[in-house]
């Protein structure tokens, strides 16, 4: 388990935020393939999933049915996070799943004492033990995405290249300025990410430039096609790195990890 893997000797680990509160633009499916790439990088990674729905838990292997405990237990509960630490199948790569049970935790989190800071402070004796910690946020703008916010260094935010693409960023980037201003004052705008990207279509095109113009060099080079492959993928519990190797997805998020490294 965890216990028997020597400590990353590099100092704290860099902690980025995956984040869009619109639904299916390839958040999880881009915290699970950042993570493995770098990993494949000979980086040590951590994927924290808070989620409830645990699309980034099952999308490494990890039955979420399984699971006695998840980050909800360190988040709100006392059992240390050192406990929830799980190796997957690539490695370099470990997972703090989570399960249907953190669904609660939005309620709970309303009435706990230093409530936007839970996760920071779970996240605090492990820091040295990574390179990078990356943070798969739920589809929304509440509690526990306000807690990856405050835990976080930079926001990673994926963006599919379809219709009304920036739609709705516009309440994300209000609440990265709120966090900024009281509660995280030295996060940042990490890097955004074109995802579904359909080199077929003048709309994907016309989206990365509407999402160039808007956010400028914090785009990444880096577009990651829609593919089978990557659609498949999280179905078969792995990363695109085992599932289809020399594909253009895997490529791409090799191409991707290479950016955010360089970038780092």
């Amino acid at each position: 388990m965890f216990e028997d893997h020597e400590p990353h000797k590099g100092g704290a680990a860099r902690v980025l935020a995956v984040v869009n509160q619109k639904g299916g633009v390839g958040k999880s499916t881009t915290a699970v393939n950042l993570a493995a790439c770098l990993g494949g990088l000979g980086k040590k990674v951590l994927l924290v999933d808070l989620d409830p729905q645990g699309n980034a838990t099952s999308g490494f292997g990890l039955n979420r049915g399984e699971r006695q405990q998840c980050v909800y237990d360190a988040l709100l509960g006392d059992v240390p996070v050192e406990q929830l630490i799980e190796p997957v199948e690539v490695e370099h790569v470990f997972v703090i799943p989570a399960t249907i049970q953190l669904a609660g935790a939005e309620i709970e989190l309303v009435s706990a004492f230093s409530r936007e800071a839970k996760l920071k402070s779970m996240l605090a004796p492990i820091k040295d033990d990574f390179e990078y910690i990356i943070i798969d946020c739920p589809p929304s703008l509440g509690l526990l995405t306000i807690n990856a916010l405050t835990a976080a260094e930079g926001l990673l935010i994926p963006i599919q290249c379809e219709y009304y693409a920036l739609e709705g960023l516009t309440k994300l980037l209000d609440s990265f300025r709120l966090v900024r201003t009281h509660l995280n004052a030295d996060l940042t705008v990490f890097g955004v990410v074109m995802t579904m990207y359909d080199s077929r279509t003048r709309l994907s095109q016309q989206v990365v430039e509407e999402v160039r113009d808007f956010f400028e060099d914090k785009v990444f080079d880096t577009l990651i096609p829609r593919t089978v492959r990557l659609s498949e993928a999280p179905s078969f519990g792995q990363p695109i790195t085992l599932y289809d190797p020399t594909g253009k997805g895997a490529d791409a998020y090799r191409s991707l990890a290479e950016e955010v490294v360089s970038r780092v």
